[in-house]
């Protein structure tokens, strides 16, 4: 099995690459690959896409790297292959990012990005750090994680997306805060699995076996 993690200058690609190894290591039949390549993207069994920054540069930046959008889209959207966003690159699932502008993102899961707004105006925007999970543990990306387990947050905008059934995951930073999204063959987390220790590295390992 083949996983590619996309290189569109944006995201901790050496973190999660290393975290995919790792857990790939123990199947034995598994190769992971950062690439830019979009032939290398499209012919994937796996595709990973991270992200950190801005919602516009990460889309930018994907759009920049000549025929990777479509590679993706034709993998992910036309051949159904399981699809995994981190961070910004959960966050360009969404139709779009209010941040600096309105910014179209990929619009595979109805619904927008916008500004993290907590009700205590103690809390801090960034959210940054551990934050207790809670969520659809019945969804096969998220076996194995159980309610009040840790996961690691950077981030000031959230993804609401259009259909509640779509956000699998939250936590709370003065109110509700999307954690997960998925649907289908796509899943995405707000929080970084290759920072989360055991609950990350289950995470892959669930997404590595995931049979959508």
């Amino acid at each position: 099995m083949s996983v590619a993690i996309v290189d569109y200058g944006s995201g901790n690609l050496r973190s999660a690459a290393k975290a995919f190894a790792r857990v790939a290591g123990a199947k034995g039949n598994t190769s992971i690959t950062v690439s830019a390549d979009p032939a290398v993207v499209a012919k994937a069994d796996r595709i990973v896409l991270p992200g950190v920054g801005a919602f516009a540069d990460c889309m930018d930046g994907l759009m920049r790297v000549g025929g990777m959008v479509e590679a993706v889209r034709e993998a992910v959207i036309g051949r159904g292959r399981p699809f995994l966003g981190i961070c910004v690159g959960m966050q360009l699932m969404a139709s779009r990012g209010v941040e600096y502008g309105s910014h179209a993102g990929l619009d595979w899961i109805a619904g927008d990005v916008v500004r993290l707004q907590p009700r205590d105006p103690h809390l801090k925007v960034p959210h940054m750090g551990w934050n207790q999970l809670e969520g659809d543990w019945t969804h096969p990306v998220l076996a194995g994680i159980s309610p009040g387990d840790h996961a690691y947050f950077v981030h000031s905008f959230q993804f609401v997306t259009a259909d509640a059934r779509h956000c699998l995951a939250t936590v709370d930073h003065g109110g509700p805060v999307t954690a997960a999204v998925g649907r289908d063959n796509l899943f995405g987390t707000q929080f970084h699995p290759e920072k989360s220790q055991a609950v990350g590295l289950r995470l892959i390992e669930n997404f590595l076996g995931w049979r959508p």
